[in-house]
């Protein structure tokens, strides 16, 4: 969930609810602990969701379709003529995502099963939506590539971008546009390599 200059007390909410809800589990978490977090008594926190439950759905199903969202705008409004643009494009969204988002990639990965039925296959379909775009822009750059390589390499890719929770401590890493730009290299690397061509960018 990228953050806005003015969040509405609902962005507030779901923010904090990510941050503590991946530091110590969806179960360790109370509502009123979440109110406090935003200066809200937990009863409060009613007025805005039906419960834990519903904040999680809405994370989880609300960051991947602004991922996919976002992946469609990015490629659209790169040049469709150069494909190198279009996945550098989407490289460069998702490194923000990885870097500027760390509680939901926890949280997909501890939380997902904890959803409805109808919520969790609504994140699986964005998903599958999402891994197209890049299949396609892959294939595009690196024709070379079959298709089920492909995918398999955007999957690859995406465990190597969303390692980012697993990093260590801010601190003990390069700054952010340092952090952004070697993962963009990792990435395009993981591309070539996986083509078998020369890395490119």
């Amino acid at each position: 969930m990228t953050p806005t200059a003015t969040p509405t007390r609902r962005e507030q909410i779901l923010k904090e609810a990510a941050r503590l809800f991946a530091e110590r589990g969806f179960h360790g978490v109370g509502v009123d602990e979440i109110g406090a977090a935003v200066g809200i008594s937990g009863p409060g926190l009613y007025r805005h969701f039906a419960g834990k439950d519903a904040m999680l759905a809405e994370l989880l199903v609300g960051i991947s379709e602004q991922l996919l969202e976002g992946g469609r705008r990015r490629t659209e409004a790169a040049d469709r003529t150069a494909p190198e643009a279009v996945l550098d494009s989407l490289i460069a969204g998702h490194i923000d995502f990885a870097l500027d988002d760390r509680p939901l990639i926890t949280l997909h990965d501890r939380e997902l099963d904890r959803l409805r039925d109808a919520d969790r296959k609504r994140v699986r379909r964005l998903q599958r939506q999402y891994v197209e775009l890049w299949v396609e822009a892959v294939r595009r750059l690196y024709p070379e590539f079959d298709e089920p390589a492909a995918r398999a390499t955007v999957h690859a890719v995406f465990g190597l971008l969303n390692s980012t929770p697993h990093l260590g401590r801010p601190g003990a890493l390069p700054g952010r546009a340092g952090m952004s730009e070697l993962l963009h290299r990792l990435a395009r690397g993981a591309f070539a390599a996986g083509a078998g061509a020369p890395a490119r960018g």
